[in-house]
């Protein structure tokens, strides 16, 4: 096989498996409606936390900028799947403020400012300070440590599903999707040789997977406790 029709079967799988990120990505940004249709319908938040929101939102904010011509050439497909995540986000947290409590509500108020103001301070400095090489390596540090804080999260929760011995505050949607496109984009990375995409999906894929085990354990525990009332008189 000639390196010209390698180079093609190279680009093609970097670009499906990028095309697969966004699909996952995309799923991973609609499992939350269920949580938020239990929150319109009962008008409280529970004990859901909006922090995974907040998170995500700054995450997708930069990776999008990461994934922009003027910081990183060819990953196109970054900048995509972030701008449709960033509005899926902004909806949650409107919705979520929208049904805290008032202590709440000022709290992720102050977070979603917060989130707006940093990501217009990475923009600003990257543009006014930062060449080329630099602004790529800022942006690509930040958004690895962003893409981290989005996939661990989640994992506030475990304190909860340990100590109530559930998984109703943590959805199986949520970490099934986080893991694929985790793994997804991991790949992408791979295939891109960008070590800012590989790492961080590589430590995602980890930790959905840990998550993904806490569900099969709590879930069959919970199954079980169910199923002893119908054995034992």
């Amino acid at each position: 096989m000639s390196s010209t029709a390698l180079s093609s079967v190279y680009a093609v799988c970097s670009d499906a498996a990028g095309v697969a990120g966004n699909i996952f990505a995309f799923v991973l940004f609609l499992s939350p409606i269920p949580t938020f249709r239990r929150i319109i319908r009962n008008e409280s938040t529970e004990q859901f936390s909006g922090m995974p929101y907040i998170c995500a939102l700054l995450n997708c904010l930069i990776c999008l900028w990461y994934g922009m011509p003027l910081v990183k050439p060819g990953v196109i497909l970054v900048a995509t799947v972030n701008s449709t995540g960033a509005v899926f986000q902004l909806i949650y947290i409107c919705i979520f403020i929208r049904y805290a409590a008032k202590p709440m509500k000022l709290k992720m108020l102050g977070f979603l400012i917060s989130v707006f103001a940093i990501f217009a301070l990475i923009v600003f400095v990257s543009l006014r300070f930062l060449d080329s090489p630099s602004r790529q390596l800022f942006v690509g540090y930040l958004s690895v440590a962003s893409l981290v804080s989005m996939f661990a999260s989640p994992l506030l929760v475990i304190n909860l599903v340990i100590k109530m011995k559930s998984v109703e505050y943590m959805p199986f949607s949520l970490s099934l999707a986080t893991f694929l496109m985790s793994l997804a984009f991991y790949v992408y990375g791979m295939f891109k040789h960008d070590a800012f995409i590989c790492v961080p999906n590589g430590i995602g894929t980890v930790l959905g997977t840990v998550q993904l085990a806490l569900y099969a354990y709590y879930n069959s525990a919970s199954r079980e406790e169910l199923r002893h009332p119908l054995i034992n008189p």
